[in-house]
């Protein structure tokens, strides 16, 4: 089991920008797939972005041309960089590795 830890999250007008981070507990070097889930009131949690071994980085339409999501294996940290944000971007955003899920950090933009 990894524990990952996110922060970043926070308050911001639309079209600001925020940067989520994701501390893991031990290395993603080799990890299959790593990166960002939100879930937003209501809605069913939706694929963000994906760093994956085999089929690369992968966003989810919404926020392609956004968002970015890139990673430091030094650090055992995974990032998602956010621009242009919308209100329809306010969710509560989760780092996921596997089956491991980090507890989430509230991102709310406001028109």
């Amino acid at each position: 089991q990894v524990q990952l830890v996110e922060s970043g999250g926070g308050l911001v007008q639309a079209g600001g920008s925020l940067r989520l981070s994701c501390a893991a507990s031990r290395s993603i070097l080799n990890d299959p797939g790593i990166g960002w889930y939100r879930q937003a009131p209501g809605k069913q949690r939706e694929l963000v972005a994906m760093i994956t071994r085999i089929a690369g980085t992968i966003y989810g339409d919404s926020v392609k041309g956004r968002f970015t999501i890139s990673r430091d294996t030094t650090k055992n940290t995974i990032y998602l960089q956010m621009n242009r944000l919308e209100p329809s971007d306010t969710a509560v955003y989760y780092c996921n590795m596997g089956v491991d899920w980090g507890q989430g950090t509230q991102v709310t933009v406001s028109s």
